[in-house]
């Protein structure tokens, strides 16, 4: 494995995020920050307390993994849209590097910058609320494992994407609303019986009941399947690059 290139590629995504810390850390940060007021003052003057949980605590996995999602997508979807782009995408394609190897180092680096932006949002939230992690392992893992599998499909959406509209249409119109709608504010039990059953057809339900999990030990679906789902969407991020590069789609054309 030429892991300099897998280096090079790695370190030039990672150095593009530190010019971009604004737009790249500083602006999701304050987002969650505004989350934690307006639903705070808001709803959790009125719910004070969901499974035992104060309200406050309750929305913080849903608010990093809502952040998490978006920004894994965004930073793996732009990294390798931009030298489509500019063309320069072809000097890597004829350098020696498989593709197993530019994928490591696209997805790599957006998966890290998710996970730091992940633990500094998790910072930002110990501000205003009292949070306990029960599970701290398990907590690590459905970051790490879900920013993987976001910044895979969000390389997937940077080389489908044939214009920098396209970069934001799925981020927008499906993962936020799928996030919001997935229990992010709330648990899928304090729903009616039908609307819980439609809820479990949304991916989104199984990574944040996970995530919960591994900060209070409540959820609301069983911990196991949340794992099979983002391992299951993991591999087949994984089957879809590699048929990607099999067949040169919108890389070598």
């Amino acid at each position: 494995m030429n892991l300099h290139a897998i280096k090079a590629i790695y370190m030039f995504e990672m150095s593009r995020a530190m010019r971009t810390v604004m737009q790249s850390i500083i602006s999701p940060v304050i987002s969650t920050s505004l989350y934690f007021i307006v639903f705070g003052a808001a709803i959790g003057s009125r719910i004070q307390h969901i499974e035992g949980i104060s309200y406050g605590a309750f929305i913080v996995p849903g608010l990093i993994m809502l952040q998490l999602l978006t920004q894994s997508i965004s930073n793996a979807a732009f990294g390798i849209y931009f030298p489509r782009f500019t063309g320069t995408i072809y000097e890597v394609l004829t350098a020696p590097i498989s593709p197993l190897e530019i994928t490591l180092g696209y997805v790599g680096a957006a998966a890290t910058k998710s996970i730091a932006l992940g633990l500094i949002i998790l910072a930002t939230a110990a501000v205003f609320v009292d949070l306990h992690i029960a599970h701290p392992l398990a907590m690590l893992a459905f970051l790490v494992l879900t920013a993987l599998t976001f910044s895979l499909l969000g390389f997937i959406i940077g080389i489908w994407a044939d214009g920098f509209e396209k970069l934001q249409v799925i981020p927008l119109l499906v993962i936020t609303p799928l996030t919001f709608l997935g229990g992010t504010f709330y648990s899928i039990n304090m729903l009616p019986p039908f609307w819980q059953k439609v809820t479990l057809f949304n991916p989104v339900v199984y990574l944040v009941s996970g995530f919960r999990w591994s900060f209070y030990g409540v959820a609301d679906v069983n911990i196991f399947a949340s794992l099979g789902m983002t391992a299951l969407f993991l591999l087949i991020c994984l089957g879809v690059i590699w048929r990607i590069f099999s067949t040169g789609y919108r890389l070598k054309t």
